[in-house]
């Protein structure tokens, strides 16, 4: 990522973030959006202020998160401290989403905390929940979400949906509602993921 924010893209809309905390990342984020942003992060703090940026225009956003971990901790409970198991639980917190409108799709690492707040708060894995009332989605892709064996990824977990499955979800959500903008993270450098992650795009009508 480090030498990814020093390359030139050849696209007038694209923006490369390099800030020196995450509040200020988020905010640069958030103000760099194009209409319909497509964000390629390391970890899933890469979506806060892409969903951020998306809330403060008119209509209510869903969130679906797919990921195979819940980043529902806080400071208070999260056992290793790092930001990246937050981002979720920060955006609900900020008040950028609402427990109703979101989906936690594919999770099966759940720190017992986080599935307390689960219960609290009624998210679960119902796209057409969180997406009843809204008038746009974002879609919080982290590739973790699938099984170990379909990609490579920072913190595999097994047990996880073929892209078959995943690119399944992602047309229906793409088919019920407006994609207002889809993020991918987690992946790790190897040749396979851009495939995966093309292919879980088209499916999202990217």
């Amino acid at each position: 990522m480090e030498e990814a924010a020093a390359l030139e893209l050849p696209y007038p809309e694209a923006a490369v973030v390099r800030e020196g905390s995450l509040e200020a990342q988020s905010e640069a984020v958030a103000a760099a959006l194009p209409a319909r942003p497509l964000v390629l992060g390391g970890c899933c703090c890469a979506h806060v202020g892409a969903v951020r940026g998306l809330a403060r225009r008119p209509g209510r956003l869903g969130v679906v998160w797919l990921d195979a971990h819940g980043d529902l901790n806080t400071p208070e409970t999260s056992p290793s401290g790092n930001a990246w198991g937050m981002p979720l639980r920060m955006l609900l917190d900020g008040g950028d989403v609402v427990a109703a409108d979101v989906a936690l799709v594919g999770a099966r690492n759940l720190d017992p905390p986080e599935a307390d707040y689960l219960s609290e708060t009624g998210i679960d894995e119902s796209v057409e929940r969180a997406l009843a009332s809204a008038d746009a989605v974002y879609v919080a892709l982290d590739l973790d979400v699938l099984d170990p064996a379909e990609a490579a990824v920072f913190v595999p977990e097994p047990g996880g949906p073929a892209v078959a499955e995943v690119e399944a979800v992602l047309a229906g959500i793409a088919a019920r509602t407006r994609v207002a903008g889809i993020g991918v993270t987690g992946g790790v450098p190897d040749p396979r993921n851009l495939g995966v992650a093309t292919r879980l795009l088209a499916a999202a009508g990217l």
